[in-house]
C-alpha cells in the first residue's frame, strides 16, 4: 500500500513538473524572439498596394522594435505561389505570408491548391483595409453608377472593364459588380495594372475598380471619371465622388485588405508577440498617415478576429467566383 501510494505522489509529482515547465517555455519563446531575420513573404509585385502596406510595417517595427525584418515579392497564380513558400519553411514565426483579398478568392479560383489557408495558416493580425473607385473613360456617356448599370444592359457584350490580373482585387469587384446588376460585359486582363491604366484611359477598355492612389490625378485632370467609390462613407482623397450606398448600390461596398498569417503550429507566445508589435505599429502617427496616402485606413485586432474575417471572405469570394463561373488556367 505505502509503495502504491508512493508511486502515485512520483507521477502526480512528474506530471506538476511537467505542466509547470510547460507554462515556463511559452513566455520564454516569446522573450527570445526574434532572435534573427524575419522575412515577410508578399504574392504581388514590388510596388503593389500588398507591398507598400507590407514594407510600411516592416520599416516601422525596425525602427521602433529593433527587428530585422526582409520583405520578399514572390507574385503569382493568385499568392499562391507565395503561401506555398512560406508553408515550406518552420512553424517558427520567422516566415510570415502576407495575405490579401486575392488569397482568399484563390481556392475558388484554382482547383488544385494543395493546402488550406484557414487551417494551414494561423491568423496574426489584420493590417489594413481600403476601398476602390469605380471609374470610366471619358467617352462612355454615364455620369453616375445607375446611368452605367442601363447603358451596359442596353448594349450587351459590348463594352470591357479591364483588371491588372485574374483573381486582382480589381477584377473580383467587377465580377461582383456584374453579378450584383445582371450586366453582360467582358473582363480584360492585364499582367501589369499600368497597363490596364493605359488602355482606360485611351478607350481600349471602359471602365474599371481601382484603388485610388494610382488615378487620382488622372480623375483631376478630367482623363478618367470617377463614378462611386466602395466605400460605406465618402474618401477624403476623393470627398466630390458619391459612396456605391449614395448611388443605390449597397451590395457593391466591397473593401480590399491585408493581414498578416504564419505557418499553423507556431506557438501561441510568437503569434502573440507580432499581434502587440503591429498593433503598436499601426497606432503610430507617421504610419497612418504613410496609409492615408496611398487611401488605406489601418486596422488591427485580434488573431482571432482576424481568423474569423479570413473564413468569411473565403466563403463570400467562393459564392462569387462560382456564380461568376471564372477559374485561372494553371
Amino acid at each position: 500500500m505505502v509503495t502504491q501510494a508512493f508511486r502515485g505522489i512520483y507521477w502526480w509529482g512528474r506530471l506538476l513538473l511537467a505542466v509547470s515547465l510547460g507554462a515556463m517555455a511559452q513566455p520564454a519563446v516569446a522573450q527570445s524572439y526574434p532572435s534573427g531575420m524575419i522575412r515577410i513573404v508578399v504574392g504581388g509585385g514590388a510596388g503593389a498596394p500588398p507591398d507598400i502596406i507590407t514594407r510600411i510595417i516592416a520599416n516601422e517595427l525596425g525602427q521602433s522594435e529593433g527587428w530585422r525584418i526582409v520583405v520578399e515579392n514572390k507574385p503569382g497564380v493568385a499568392g499562391t505561389l507565395a503561401a506555398g513558400e512560406v508553408l515550406k519553411q518552420p512553424a517558427d514565426g520567422y516566415s510570415i505570408l502576407a495575405f490579401t483579398l486575392s488569397a482568399s478568392a484563390s481556392p475558388a479560383l484554382l482547383s488544385n491548391i494543395a493546402f488550406r489557408h484557414d487551417t494551414d495558416f494561423a491568423p496574426v493580425i489584420k493590417v489594413m483595409t481600403a476601398h476602390h473607385v469605380l471609374v470610366v473613360n471619358p467617352s462612355v456617356s454615364a455620369k453616375s453608377v445607375a446611368e452605367l448599370v442601363a447603358l451596359l444592359k442596353s448594349q450587351p457584350d459590348k463594352l470591357t472593364f479591364s483588371s491588372g490580373g485574374m483573381g486582382t482585387p480589381a477584377h473580383l469587384a467587377g465580377e461582383q459588380f456584374r453579378l450584383q446588376t445582371g450586366v453582360r460585359v467582358t473582363h480584360v486582363p492585364y499582367r501589369a495594372l499600368p497597363q490596364a491604366i493605359g488602355d482606360l484611359i485611351n478607350g481600349t477598355n471602359h471602365y474599371q475598380f481601382i484603388t485610388p492612389l494610382p488615378v487620382l490625378d488622372l480623375i483631376a485632370t478630367g482623363k478618367l471619371r470617377a463614378l462611386a467609390v466602395t466605400a460605406p462613407t465618402r474618401m477624403a482623397a476623393l470627398k466630390d465622388v458619391p459612396t456605391v450606398v449614395e448611388e443605390g448600390f449597397p451590395e457593391l461596398v466591397i473593401a480590399d485588405w491585408v493581414g498578416f498569417v504564419v505557418k499553423s503550429g507556431t506557438p501561441d507566445a510568437i503569434i502573440g508577440t507580432l499581434n502587440e508589435a503591429i498593433n503598436k505599429a499601426l497606432a503610430k502617427a507617421s504610419v497612418r498617415e504613410a496609409f492615408a496616402k496611398i487611401a488605406a485606413e489601418p486596422a488591427g485586432g485580434t488573431p482571432g478576429e482576424f481568423g474569423a474575417h479570413i473564413k468569411s471572405q473565403i466563403a463570400h469570394w467562393s459564392k462569387v467566383v462560382t456564380e461568376a463561373g471564372i477559374k485561372i488556367r494553371e
